[in-house]
């Protein structure tokens, strides 16, 4: 035995001594939310500093290395991901729902480093996808291989999985309510007893360690403030509509444009088109590149004009003394932002598709704050409403936005109001967010990261009969100790079977172990007490077909469904080549059912 093995064993036996599992899982929590935040606070400066190093010589007007610095990021994240790691680090958060809903909360270990240094590179040199999806990831990772290096049972890593998503949020936004929220009403890990706690010291660990490095100042701040009145309440419910809308047409996007690289199997080929895409349009629309916190904060700042600073349209926009544009201004400021809103998603599947490494939080974010000065400056501009602040429905737009996108309304309020400080704008963040969740639903029942689980019917609900069901897997259920019989054997040799058994249902498969049938006690249940038969008739003239096949590639939703459309008991299992591999039983997978229900819902 090494050392360092020897170390690590006094220091299970030690903690195994003094600590009890709910104080050790208390520190493990206060570990992940100090290594979460690190991570968070790692990611921001090498994005800062990427970002600030390739373009603080751009000038106003067009900047032609736009064209540039978004093809070479994507192509540095691709060649690391696809050469180096030989690992798909895309889409964290369903990554994360992922290892949940497999009831194993295992996360590689590389994931604790490694959409750090590839979303650092793909953002700071221009993606246009968020830094949270793959800081949740990392979070994660970590909080999985805590629990994997010290031993932890799947419930309890399952707690630190979500401890580490929580201190990713709580440390890149400084939100610890957010982040919270963000593991209920995304990674939906119910609130107990034994999670509740660890919960709340991650976020608060990391927001502290936040605080700390960076400031107590929010992430976005006002230079001016307007109070929210009564009268403006019909808007926001208008808003939320808007916004709702714009939270489809942002997810059917994405999914589209992801579907159409998916399509594309040379990589070389996806990093072409996806670099091109996206080169051109932050070229033409720089607000897209990276993140694009630098032009929301400009909406909060009251400079509308300088978010087109470095674009083409910059000279085609003006401002009067007080700031507002008009007549010819006002309309291509209108279009400029209504084409970033359009291209948004595109953008980010461009990113993503190309080879870059990036998440779909920020770009909601980024969309929402965009829609909702859209939807203020041009109800203002007609000047037959009572005044909007446009600031004020910027920060509304975002929380609505993210509602319907996330499926996620009091994360998205929490962070919004955390985001800015915004709290007195607690009443219409509730009420825009809630009105763009409820339109969202009307026409797409599952979020950005829930849907492709859902298609895959391994998605695990806040409904715990629904999500036990997603728990559960075929190697579980599959019962291998069924009497084979052999298509030429006797009646006589069948009875003989019968006898022993403890089964009422029999598989009839050849030597090179292919099913042929099944027989059934009813089947012979009329023959069985008449020996003069038993040398005359064989399995093979007896045997019929099951109700239904089940195949390995099945879950188990799609078993049961099988159960209930042919009322059967028992169903074969058969693979691919049509090898025999178990049956399942309806009564076993209704006990084990009980079994993961059980222990699911313990504290």
């Amino acid at each position: 035995m090494n050392k360092s093995k020897k170390i690590f064993n006094q220091i299970l036996s030690w903690r195994e001594k003094y600590l009890s599992e709910q104080q050790f899982v208390i520190v493990l929590a206060l570990i992940t939310g100090l290594l979460g935040a690190t991570a968070a606070l790692v990611l921001k400066f090498l994005i800062h500093e990427i970002q600030h190093w390739l373009t603080y010589s751009f000038t106003e007007g067009a900047n032609y290395l736009y064209l540039l610095w978004p093809a070479i990021g994507i192509f540095i994240a691709g060649c690391y991901v696809r050469y180096l790691l030989r690992d798909d680090i895309g889409h964290g958060v369903t990554k994360i729902l992922a290892a949940i809903s497999q009831r194993k909360s295992i996360i590689k270990p590389h994931n604790m480093y490694s959409s750090v240094l590839a979303s650092s590179v793909t953002i700071g040199f221009g993606g246009s996808v968020g830094a949270e999806a793959p800081i949740v990831l990392t979070g994660s990772a970590i909080g999985s291989n805590l629990g994997r290096t010290f031993r932890l049972d799947q419930h309890t890593m399952m707690i630190l999985l979500g401890c580490g998503a929580t201190a990713g949020i709580a440390g890149i936004f400084k939100a610890p309510i957010a982040g919270l929220l963000f593991t209920v009403e995304v990674l939906m890990l119910d609130l107990t007893a034994s999670s509740i706690m660890p919960l709340l010291i991650s976020a608060v660990t990391a927001a502290s360690v936040a605080y700390a490095v960076e400031g107590s100042k929010a992430l976005f701040y006002f230079t001016e403030t307007m109070d929210f009145t009564v009268e403006r309440i019909p808007y926001v419910l208008l808003l939320g509509v808007f916004c709702g809308f714009a939270s489809l047409y942002f997810t059917r996007c994405t999914f589209w444009a992801e579907d159409q690289f998916k399509k594309i199997l040379n990589p070389w080929k996806k990093w072409i088109i996806g670099s091109l895409f996206l080169s051109c349009a932050i070229f033409l629309l720089p607000p897209l590149y990276g993140e694009g916190y630098e032009a929301i904060q400009n909406i909060y700042n009251g400079t509308y004009h300088d978010i087109a600073e470095k674009s083409l349209f910059y000279n085609l926009i003006s401002t009067g003394e007080d700031g507002s544009m008009h007549g010819r201004s006002f309309l291509v400021f209108c279009l400029f932002i209504l084409l970033i809103m359009a291209s948004k998603a595109f953008a980010t599947a461009a990113t993503n598709g190309g080879g870059g490494c990036g998440g779909t939080f920020a770009p909601s974010l980024f969309l929402g704050n965009f829609a909702g000065l859209f939807f203020a400056i041009v109800l203002n501009h007609f000047g037959y409403f009572t005044f909007l602040p446009e600031m004020n429905f910027a920060v509304m737009g975002m929380a609505a936005v993210m509602s319907g996108v996330m499926h996620a309304p009091l994360m998205g309020v929490f962070l919004s109001a955390e985001l800015t400080g915004r709290f007195d704008l607690f009443l219409p963040l509730l009420i825009a967010s809630a009105i763009s969740y409820g339109t969202i639903r009307i026409f797409e029942p599952y979020s950005i990261y829930t849907r492709r689980l859902a298609l895959k019917g391994q998605l695990i609900t806040h409904h715990k009969d629904k999500a036990v069901l997603t728990l559960l897997n075929l190697d579980e259920v599959t019962l291998t100790d069924y009497e084979i019989l052999r298509p030429e054997w006797s009646l006589g040799q069948l009875v003989n079977v019968i006898a022993k058994s403890q089964h009422n249902t029999f598989p009839v498969c050849d030597y090179d172990g292919r099913f042929l049938g099944i027989i059934t006690i009813n089947d012979v249940r009329n023959i069985m007490f008449q020996p003069r038969l038993y040398q005359r008739m064989t399995v093979e003239e007896i045997m019929i077909g099951p109700p239904a096949k089940l195949t390995p590639t099945m879950n188990m939703a799609e078993v049961m469904n099988q159960f209930d459309n042919t009322n059967a008991v028992t169903l074969p299992l058969i693979d691919q080549s049509g090898k025999y591999l178990g049956m399942l039983s309806k009564q076993q997978i209704f006990s084990t059912y009980r079994k993961v229900l059980q222990s699911f819902s313990d504290d």
